[in-house]
């Protein structure tokens, strides 16, 4: 991969340079607080550079180092998802990190202990910490560093494997605290800087910019990413992403890495989400989540076409959960969620994040698209421990469809049999192919019409546009699919 960084470096330096001293004007007001003007060149445009020294003076303090550790009798090695050793085999600064590692003179014996290393940061002044609920996976002793050196032993309040955020307690007062941001006004392209201890190098500072927002990975329903290239390795994990006014907008989690480095790209969970959980943690000591027992998959632009809708958002229901909240307030495969309590579900990995916001028991309006318009329907939330979560992407494996009899269907190219409730598909070719059609799948409905034989299918299809929305069961499963006809 080539080196980017040297040249972008030396156009900065010469602009500072031809710029004469640079003149920094006094803070921004409204997006930007931490923001300096460079002059360019003559005839050129000023530009707009971040300054983290006063984040990191303000707010620095308020950021904490986070050591657990756990005693293995037969353990020889130490170890931990946050520790020197996830550095990429023969790397040649593996020895010189170990080296520096911070208070290993004061550590016990590797082989008796095991250690995760990690961040965290005080929201509340009388010690409350966030952190990741794995940096301490499997520990059984927590030690909290702060800014000015003090160690304090930490108690474990809760943690919530779902959204990776734990809440920790040390007993001080008139701590530092960070100023907690929301999220949803940080747009793609906007600076953020990231406080931590990577590989143990405690108040560490990185930036970069928000890369993209709400991204969804995989096992993890309830939380949309915000993805930066903020450079984030083992042991920023739990540690504080700043926008440019100083404030919280996430908390460092995961990074993509085929090496064990970073690569580029890094995740941070959003802070509401985050204190949702913390709040929640700090009240019960555990989290409940509502749920509103459905399936849903993303609207493509196909699928958007058959249900008539303008722009391909929202979130698909393929199938309802019988006797869960959604079928007792009447939702249907082929609705399309659109809001939650008047927020907007872009996508299908919205709609668990901003139901699962939310205790059992609340009672919201979704906003839905049927049969070609906008209705409101009112749902009583259940609990996410006592049914099937709210997810999306259904898959499953087709049945078995030997070569009987059946019929031919022109529009489509399939070829059909019926199978009392649906159509099993006997052949696929072209379009139908392509539409991702498989042999021995069941049709069950054309456009939200139930079919069952040739005259329904065939009725259901003259009904319809030139792309229709065929639900399908495929094994345990069922799904839309987009299908173009050939009239």
């Amino acid at each position: 991969m080539p080196n980017t960084t040297r040249p972008l470096l030396s156009l900065l330096l010469a602009l500072l340079l031809l710029g004469g001293c640079g003149k920094e004007e006094a803070p921004a007001t409204g997006d930007s607080e931490f923001v300096r003007t460079v002059s360019a060149p003559s005839g050129g445009t000023d530009m707009l550079l971040p300054d983290f020294t006063k984040l990191v003076e303000q707010e620095g303090g308020a950021v904490v180092n986070i050591q657990a550790s756990r005693t293995n009798e037969n353990t020889t090695q130490a170890g931990g998802e946050d520790n020197i050793d996830q550095l990429p085999e023969n790397d040649p600064f593996s020895e010189f990190f170990k080296r520096l590692q911070p208070n290993q003179a004061d550590l016990a014996d590797p082989g008796d202990d095991e250690y995760n290393f990690g961040s965290g940061f005080l929201i509340s002044s009388d010690g409350y910490i966030l952190t990741n609920t794995h940096v301490l996976s499997g520990m059984n002793s927590i030690k909290v560093v702060l800014n000015n050196r003090r160690e304090y032993t930490a108690r474990l309040v809760g943690s919530d494997t779902q959204t990776d955020i734990a809440l920790l307690k040390i007993d001080a007062q008139d701590l530092p605290t960070v100023k907690i941001g929301d999220p949803k006004t940080l747009r793609v392209g906007e600076w953020v800087a990231a406080i931590g201890a990577p590989f143990g190098f405690d108040n560490s500072v990185t930036a970069g910019i928000v890369s993209a927002k709400g991204r969804s990975l995989p096992n993890e329903n309830y939380t949309p990413f915000i993805q930066t290239d903020v450079a984030i390795n083992p042991g920023n994990s739990g540690g504080p992403l700043f926008n440019l006014r100083g404030q919280v907008v996430g908390v460092n989690s995961q990074i993509y890495s085929q090496s064990g480095g970073f690569m580029g790209i890094s995740f941070a969970i959003p802070i509401d989400v985050a204190m949702n959980v913390a709040d929640q943690l700090r009240r019960n000591g555990k989290v409940e989540r509502g749920r509103i027992g459905v399936v849903i998959q993303e609207v493509n632009y196909d699928l958007a076409k058959s249900f008539g809708l303008e722009a391909a958002n929202g979130a698909l229901i393929s199938q309802v959960t019988p006797g869960g909240p959604a079928d007792k307030a009447g939702l249907q495969p082929g609705d399309i969620v659109q809001s939650v309590n008047g927020e907007n579900v872009k996508a299908s990995s919205d709609l668990p994040v901003l139901v699962g916001m939310m205790p059992p028991g609340t009672r919201l309006t979704l906003g839905i698209w049927r049969n070609g318009k906008r209705e409101e329907v009112q749902v009583t939330l259940g609990s996410s421990n006592t049914g099937s979560a709210d997810a999306g992407n259904p898959s499953g494996s087709a049945a078995n469809a030997d070569n009987g009899s059946g019929f031919t269907s022109e529009p489509t190219g399939l070829q059909l049999r019926s199978q009392g409730q649906g159509l099993l598909v006997l052949q696929v070719e072209g379009a139908a192919q392509q539409a991702g059609l498989r042999r021995g799948d069941i049709i069950l409905m054309v456009n939200r019409t139930a079919v069952s034989d040739e005259n329904s299918f065939n009725q259901a299809l003259n009904h319809a546009d030139r792309t229709v929305a065929l639900l399908i069961q495929r094994g345990n499963s069922k799904l839309f699919l987009a299908l173009e006809l050939h009239h």
